[in-house]
């Protein structure tokens, strides 16, 4: 039986999470720009909050319940729109902002990447009375941390415990990697902030650097680590892939010591881990995410810019590598057989737009990624590679598709369009449009003298939002229920306007990005900038009591 979602009271956040369900109005107000005051031991290495946070990059307070809010909607939501909880995971660092450190060693800090994890829900429940008039749904809006042990750990000590060790000078990163695993038994705090995946009607947080942590969907609620009865003994990777055929989940972990890279596969029934594997690397090297086919698995290994194919059921033996040019790869939007070739489409950079140990976010345009192809001959090692997208304005990343598509070719995604301005400005990643990509439409494309080349590029339709001040953050697609289309369905978002400093959901036709979004949610808070977002069908109606 599901429990009800629906908060009666019109109980009030904090001041400082800028939310009132009672008087639900937005007003500007100044973002939160302290830490509150922490008693900290007067010691050089204790960590301490940099007040730099600014914009909708700020955190916010944690409200735990859910908010009704079917009546702040603008416009309809489509009545085929499936039952379900949109989510999204983000970074909302504990104590109002980033940690540094300062000794004899000189200074560490940390990223806005590392701050913990907090999800946001929106939970689209179907009125069972079709005459109770206005929309036919109900909406409510949840807020929650995911409480990793490092959270709980800082939470009851109501001060921050770790050290930061991401960036800064080497012997002060070194020296806080060292005093954390001592003093905790783990090198970083457990974020769990970058992804929510489902496998076999379970839901699960998850970032790289822990085992993914199941949470209760329902009310958000922390339950277990998940590491697949024993048998999985290190990180996750944010993205693990369902085989559309067999419903089996092909996971992947990376470590610093050896083996540095493992590739497994969960049973569809998410009970046994049937299949691991060491791919015997050579050195370790960041790995976000993997692509699959029905039959393959792609990966790239970052030394010597190659990608390698391995069966899904292979071993190291079994790999074939391409050479490929150079790059930076976070997101895989699909890849497919075709033929003898295994096809590839990726957000692809010249280098990673994640700051090392001696510096910031880059804003460089060339660290920013483009929709980009590589075909790989399975007969005769030959590998071609071309830009899909051309132009200065579209640098994209967050791709989205069909997932009844995922390993199979498809025709069409979705992606966040990159504001190299804002990005620039901000020194973090904004989005200022949704794009669709149409991969069987070509266009020729223009070179930097104005001719027309023969290579082509793919059509691209954009989504413009209603400010150039408008930023968005968790793109999905939400597919129609027996939909005859690929794009039968609907992308989803969440959006703040840094103008009003209102943040809302907004609905689109995925036929017609072009248009209107045909709904609109204002919502009771701020929901700061954050990562993947995820749409998971949930029915919310009582069972049909079976005939005797």
């Amino acid at each position: 039986m599901v429990p009800p979602l629906v908060r009666k009271s019109s109980g009030t956040c904090s001041s400082s999470s800028e939310c009132s369900s009672s008087s639900y109005h937005h007003s500007k107000v100044s973002l939160p720009r302290q830490c509150g005051a922490l008693s900290l031991p007067s010691c050089h290495l204790a960590p301490r909050c940099n007040h730099d946070f600014t914009s909708n990059f700020a955190p916010v307070e944690e409200i735990g319940e859910p908010i009704l809010i079917t009546d702040h909607i603008e416009g309809e939501i489509p009545k085929a729109f499936p039952e379900g909880v949109y989510i999204r995971n983000g970074s909302n660092p504990l104590f109002g902002g980033l940690k540094s450190t300062k000794s004899i060693f000189g200074n560490s800090d940390s990223a806005w990447v590392e701050g913990e994890g907090m999800l946001h829900a929106l939970y689209f429940k179907r009125k069972s009375d079709e005459n109770d008039g206005g929309s036919s749904y109900t909406v409510e809006y949840n807020n929650k941390y995911v409480e990793t042990s490092s959270y709980k750990l800082e939470k009851q000590s109501s001060k921050p415990l770790f050290l930061p060790a991401v960036k800064g000078d080497s012997l002060a990163v070194l020296f806080s990697l060292m005093l954390n695993k001592l003093r905790f038994g783990e090198n970083y705090k457990h974020y769990s902030n970058t992804n929510v995946f489902e496998h076999s009607r379970k839901f699960y947080s998850v970032a790289e650097s822990h085992l993914p942590i199941e949470i209760d969907i329902l009310t958000l609620n922390t339950l277990n680590q998940w590491d697949f009865n024993g048998t999985w003994n290190r990180p996750l990777c944010s993205h693990p892939k369902r085989v559309v055929e067999t419903g089996e989940l092909v996971i992947f972990g990376v470590e610093a010591t050896k083996p540095f890279l493992e590739i497994g596969i969960v049973s569809a029934d998410g009970k046994e881990l049937v299949h691991k594997v060491d791919i015997k690397l050579d050195r370790c090297c960041l790995c976000h995410e993997i692509g699959i086919t029905q039959r393959l698995i792609e990966y790239e290994k970052e030394k010597y810019a190659r990608i390698g194919i391995m069966p899904i059921y292979g071993n190291a033996d079994s790999i074939k590598w391409f050479e490929v040019a150079p790059h930076s790869t976070f997101h895989v939007i699909n890849s497919f057989e075709e033929g003898h070739q295994v096809v590839v489409w990726g957000c692809r950079a010249l280098d990673s737009i994640i700051p090392g140990p001696e510096g910031g976010l880059n804003n460089d345009p060339k660290w920013f990624s483009r929709c980009y192809e590589w075909r790989l001959n399975m007969e005769t090692g030959e590998v071609h590679e071309k830009y899909l997208t051309d132009g200065p304005n579209q640098f994209m990343d967050f791709p989205v598709i069909s997932e009844s598509f995922i390993g199979i070719k498809n025709k069409y995604a979705y992606t966040q369009v990159v504001d190299p301005i804002a990005t620039s400005d901000a020194g973090m990643p904004k989005y200022g449009r949704l794009a669709k990509l149409y991969f069987e439409e070509q266009l020729s494309s223009e070179g930097d003298d104005g001719e027309r080349e023969e290579e082509k590029v793919i059509k691209v339709e954009y989504h413009e939002f209603e400010s150039r001040n408008v930023f968005c953050t968790g793109l999905a697609f939400v597919p129609k229920q027996d939909g005859l289309h690929e794009d039968d369905g609907w992308i989803i978002a969440f959006l703040h306007n840094e103008d009003t400093n209102v943040s809302q959901v907004h609905i689109i036709d995925g036929k017609k990005v072009s248009d209107k979004a045909v709904a609109k949610i204002t919502l009771p808070c701020r929901v700061p900038y954050g990562f993947h977002g995820a749409f998971l069908p949930i029915s919310f109606q009582p069972p049909t009591p079976s005939s005797s």
